[in-house]
């Protein structure tokens, strides 16, 4: 659902708004203004997802309330000036509507809203969730009928083996069911990568890079193919 306000000095052109927005199901209109500021004061207390805005009103432009709106909150110019047009685009501006504005044209532009703020989310999501894995510093897997504690830090490799994951971390070993593709998915990118088709390593381990082996822990060599070699020696570069 997207939240929005619309700011317009004309009541007419406030009631078109309100009619397009009512049949849009993911559309939720909260509250019009015909005075900028009153609206800008309202946003400071109630942001939404997206802001409706005429350019040519009275004390302050739209370009005006686009400049002074929270940094993210997506906003789409209505008004009769196309001439307008590139300065809104230059404010990044998700869409500008010409009066009249018809039913099919107000819809192509909160369609477009709607992507941009669904992308957005994804985004914001993905990030946390790198953010978290980062941080991340312990892993419980199943070992028989038990889930054992793996602590990252000191997690030197992990080995595959079909449809099974050895981890190795210190003297402990620890066998669970899991492709490595999926544990690798639930370790940290930070500090692990693999290495081979049957092995991960943790970044923080690794002693000596040879041309195809690594040397982790206690100079153990864990196999390293040529396709990931490049990247290794990138990871240690940055």
């Amino acid at each position: 659902m997207l939240t929005c306000i619309a700011i317009d000095d004309e009541p007419i052109a406030l009631d078109v708004v309100r009619f397009h927005a009512n049949k849009v199901p993911f559309l939720e209109l909260k509250q019009t203004f015909v005075n900028a500021v009153e609206a800008l004061a309202y946003l400071h207390e109630h942001p939404v997802d997206l802001v409706f805005s005429d350019i040519n009103m009275p004390d302050i432009t739209g370009l005006d309330v686009a400049r002074l709106l929270p940094p993210g909150m997506m906003f789409i110019f209505t008004t009769a000036y196309a001439e307008h047009a590139v300065k809104g685009f230059e404010l990044n501006a998700v869409d500008y509507l010409v009066k009249p504005i018809d039913f099919g044209r107000f819809l192509q532009a909160v369609n477009r809203a709607n992507d941009r703020h669904t992308a957005d989310q994804k985004q914001a999501n993905g990030q946390s969730a790198e953010t978290a894995k980062a941080a991340q510093k312990t892993l419980f897997v199943k070992d028989g009928y038990d889930y054992v504690r793996i602590d990252l830090d000191e997690l030197l490799f992990v080995e595959s083996e079909g449809n099974y994951l050895m981890f190795y971390e210190g003297d402990k070993k620890v066998v669970t069911r899991m492709t490595i593709a999926e544990g690798l998915a639930q370790l940290p990118a930070t500090d692990f990568m693999r290495v081979h088709k049957s092995y991960i390593v943790n970044l923080k381990h690794i002693d000596k890079i040879e041309r195809h082996q690594v040397l982790v822990g206690d100079k153990l060599p864990i196999p390293l193919s040529p396709g990931y070699r490049d990247e290794l020696l990138a990871r240690f570069k940055q």
